[in-house]
């Protein structure tokens, strides 16, 4: 995955349009992109930033059916969700791994309540379900997450969701759409929409490494931008309706000590009425999320004191040893892309539903959903993008769709560890490139788990562009460990500068950038 070539076969259509032209480069967009390219029509995806910049790298790393929405009555979320963590499971088995949950109990009434609850969950799953609900006693457990607080704990409920790492997945997935022939680009801005006969024809962009002007011909336009969705609406009609609801969801990222062993918390009652996760993830402990409705869009949002408070408050009553705003490893921010709902609406209440809009000019538009159901999205939008071009009616192949690096984790070179099991297949080919210069096998950091190696091939083969893709995406140094990122921040930047033939200037800006970038991602002392 060539980002020169790419730019080269965007501009190099001919006046020949794509049949379908993606904007944007995350969990939507991407998604839209394997499923039109692997339909065998031909895809063009642009990207303002980098892949997954946004929402798609900061979720809760759950790929699951939404214990919560099945708590609203909202079944048939659930069972769309259920069906697609399945799929999911099975089509990337190399990034999404089974994960069990303890819901504690500590009222004689919540066991039996979580129980009934839970074992409708693993019905609507059926066969797709990823193992049977069960009851806990106090020692077992005790046993299963030894942080959690003792003091009147009567047991637990056990059940399974997924795990996955979101923004490996994201990459993951603009690899397979260009396997199968879709250009995938990022760092390309769109600047406007191009029209004919008063129909959406394609899109005006820039290609924000060179300055390039591009005019990319499309049949059919979709728009896959999550929270800034309408910015794109209102270049097609300036008075376009908001329909986006943006809300903050931050995650604390601590020591593996607040939940060392391999099994998850839920915490069943926040103050706010939603559940709270403690979850383990590469090495590290994730804690999460809160809801916050926000003004507007924001490319790097940031976690409010209020939201780090209301983590640290909550975990702290399930706790044994409660977390400090010193034990936090790094903190981060996502905008959900709630569809938006009457003016009195809370965005705690509001599903991950999406849904299609197509303008009167045949702009596509995809809004609201989640992780979990990003293959179901990008099916529903390429079938209404295809009629509304109208391209040969090919039916969705993704259902069983091996993606970029698949392997079987029954397989006996399947890597044991997270930091190399993203890799799926190629991780042996990483392998070897650090056998063949031996350099690359150095560790960046003691803290962290990666390897020098890692930063190579992300620039050789996965379109790292700056120091921040590596660091935050690429690898996901700066969510495990913001300090430790910082620290290596330097060395990683001459890597990347000399693969990609760049001087210490460009360097010295990076490390200047990205440690802007870093300290917003420590919460202030206390």
């Amino acid at each position: 995955m060539q980002r020169d070539a790419m730019i080269e076969r965007l501009g190099a259509s001919g006046g020949e349009p794509f049949d379908l032209v993606v904007i944007g480069g995350g969990a939507s967009g991407l998604g839209v992109a394997v499923d039109a390219a692997t339909r065998g029509y031909r895809t063009a995806l642009v990207e303002q930033c980098d892949f997954a910049k946004g929402t798609s790298s900061r979720s809760t790393k759950l790929v699951h059916g939404g214990v919560r929405y099945l708590q609203q009555g909202n079944v048939a979320l659930v069972l769309e969700a259920l069906r697609e963590r399945g799929l999911m499971r099975r089509n990337a088995p190399h990034l999404v791994r089974d994960l069990g949950f303890i819901v504690p109990s500590y009222r004689w009434w919540e066991g039996p309540f979580y129980g009934i609850g839970l074992k409708v969950y693993d019905a609507l799953a059926r066969k797709l379900n990823l193992g049977p609900s069960r009851r806990l006693g106090r020692e077992e457990t005790l046993r299963a997450i030894p942080n959690v607080r003792p003091d009147g704990l009567l047991g637990g409920t056990l059940y399974y969701d997924g795990q996955f790492d979101d923004a490996r997945m994201a990459v993951t997935l603009a690899r397979t759409a260009a396997d199968r022939g879709a250009v995938v680009v990022n760092y390309v801005q769109v600047t406007g929409l191009v029209k004919a006969r008063g129909f959406v024809a394609g899109v005006r962009a820039v290609d924000l490494e060179s300055g390039r002007e591009l005019e990319i011909p499309g049949k059919v336009v979709v728009n896959a931008t999550g929270v800034f969705a309408d910015a794109v609406r209102r270049m097609d009609d300036p008075d376009a309706r908001a329909t986006i609801e943006p809300s903050q969801g931050v995650h604390l990222v601590l020591p593996r000590e607040f939940q060392p062993s391999d099994t998850a918390l839920m915490v069943p009652h926040t103050d706010d009425g939603r559940v709270l996760f403690v979850i383990p993830w590469h090495g590290r402990c994730v804690i999460g999320t809160t809801d916050t409705a926000m003004p507007g869009p924001e490319l790097e949002p940031r976690a409010l004191e209020d939201e780090i408070d209301f983590i640290l408050r909550n975990a702290a009553r399930y706790l044994r040893r409660d977390p400090l705003r010193s034990d936090v490893l790094s903190v981060f921010a996502g905008l959900r892309p709630l569809v938006r709902a009457g003016e009195n609406g809370k965005t705690k209440s509001l599903a991950r539903d999406h849904s299609i809009l197509v303008s009167a000019t045949g702009l596509v538009t995809l809004i609201g959903g989640k992780w979990t159901t990003y293959r179901k999205m990008a099916q529903d939008t390429v079938d209404d993008a295809a009629s509304i071009a109208g391209l040969d009616d090919v039916p969705c192949a993704t259902e069983r769709l091996d993606l970029h690096g698949w392997m079987a984790r029954e397989d006996p070179a399947f890597p044991a560890e997270d930091h190399w099991q993203v890799y799926g297949s190629e991780a042996a080919a990483l392998r070897e490139l650090a056998a063949s210069e031996p350099e690359l096998a150095a560790l960046l950091h003691p803290r962290l788990p990666y390897q020098r190696v890692h930063v190579v091939w992300a620039v050789r083969h996965e379109m790292a562009r700056t120091l921040e893709d590596v660091l935050s995406r690429r690898t996901r140094s700066l969510l495990l460990d913001a300090r430790a990122a910082l620290e290596v921040a330097p060395g990683v930047a001459h890597l990347i500068a000399r693969e990609l033939d760049r001087d210490a200037l460009w360097e010295k800006e990076q490390v200047e950038s990205f440690a802007t970038l870093a300290k917003a991602y420590l919460p202030a002392a206390a």
